[in-house]
């Protein structure tokens, strides 16, 4: 009963500061580079025939100067149609170039390797990265250069999911609200995580850890090579805002969904301890709640809960409002019904015995 009463105080006490950030302590990061430089974009893509063209056409879209933007895609072994409509796509337009990624390098694999290779071909000092399924807004770009500086060796936006069923809605929200815990975070100057679909790495800096080829293998390259550039003593930013919001296509299926949460919670393992202690709190809320009722009343645990879908759902709507979004008011009641489930399910599928599956291979 103690325990379960300091464990709540230390929740809300987190939960609510984690709120007065958001609202009071945002961050715009200004700049004093205004130059359009040339950039790379990097593109690894296997077996994505149903999006590669969506990602491709959003690229070819930016609000950017097209001769100063070379576009490389990696075509890693597909099996598909992938290879023909990269070349159909781009052939009348010469700053796109697909290679075929036949071997490794170093320690990589699968995607860490695929972009270790297309740095190689890269001319400019400045490497923009994104996924085959993902659609770049038009102000990518001039976006997340705005925010360098000298020390600054990783930029990184925001990504979440677009579909139309309600699945697909509280992956959206689910996306949006974890990157908004890792904002807030970032926002005071604390280190988190990159995302490798939205990510901007200054050549320098990639270059001063070797590069993917010269970094432990992960199957979370982007959080691997985060951690290492910063370890070099670089800075990084986190931009939350709408010119920097990518839209990724949902896992085609149910399984793809939990291999990739799988993955990506494996890459949780390599957070720093204030954002693993966020996380921990969050995720251990209900198997300390439901104990907790055999000894106190059902008014008592329903102001708990009432308590935390507030806090929670201020928090949810402030992270719409800044991309320019809005849900029904009833959508955060079933937010939290989806956080539920979906958190039992997957800690249970994270700990059963089986390899991850990404892109058809196993890690």
């Amino acid at each position: 009963m103690i325990v379960s009463v300091i464990y709540f105080i230390v929740y809300f006490s987190i939960f609510v500061g984690l709120v007065y950030l958001l609202f009071y302590n945002c961050k715009n990061y200004t700049s004093t580079f205004a130059a359009q430089p040339r950039i790379s974009i990097l593109v690894a893509a296997r077996n994505e025939e149903h999006s590669i063209q969506r990602c491709l056409t959003a690229i070819q879209n930016l609000n950017y100067p097209t001769d100063k933007v070379e576009v490389l895609i990696g075509d890693d072994a597909s099996t598909d149609n992938t290879r023909a409509i990269i070349d159909a796509f781009s052939k009348d337009k010469t700053n796109y170039k697909c290679f075929s990624i036949t071997e490794s390098i170093g320690n990589t694999r699968g995607k860490a390797n695929v972009l270790a290779q297309l740095a190689h071909h890269a001319t400019t000092d400045f490497y923009f990265y994104t996924d085959a399924d993902i659609a770049v807004p038009s102000n990518w770009v001039q976006t997340m250069l705005s925010t360098l500086t000298d020390k600054v060796g990783v930029v990184t936006g925001i990504t979440t999911i677009t579909g139309n069923s309600f699945f697909h809605k509280m992956q959206s929200l689910d996306w949006l609200y974890a990157l908004g815990l890792i904002q807030v975070v970032a926002d005071v100057k604390l280190p988190v995580t990159t995302m490798g679909n939205n990510m901007l790495l200054r050549r320098q800096a990639y270059d001063s850890v070797g590069g993917f080829e010269g970094i432990k293998f992960s199957i979370t390259e982007d959080i691997a090579i985060f951690n290492e550039i910063l370890s070099k003593g670089w800075d990084f930013r986190n931009i939350y805002n709408r010119d920097t919001l990518a839209l990724s296509l949902p896992p085609a299926t149910f399984w793809q969904y939990m291999h990739q949460r799988k993955r990506w919670m494996s890459g949780s393992m390599h957070l720093p301890w204030y954002m693993a202690l966020i996380f921990i709190l969050h995720s251990a809320y209900y198997p300390v709640l439901i104990p907790f009722f055999v000894h106190t009343s059902v008014g008592v645990m329903l102001g708990i809960f009432v308590l935390k879908l507030l806090f929670q759902s201020l928090f949810v709507h402030e992270c719409l409002r800044r991309v320019n979004m809005a849900v029904p008011w009833y959508y955060y009641i079933l937010f939290e019904l989806y956080l539920v489930v979906s958190s039992v399910v997957l800690i249970i599928f994270f700990f059963i015995p089986v390899k991850t599956v990404w892109k058809g291979r196993k890690y």
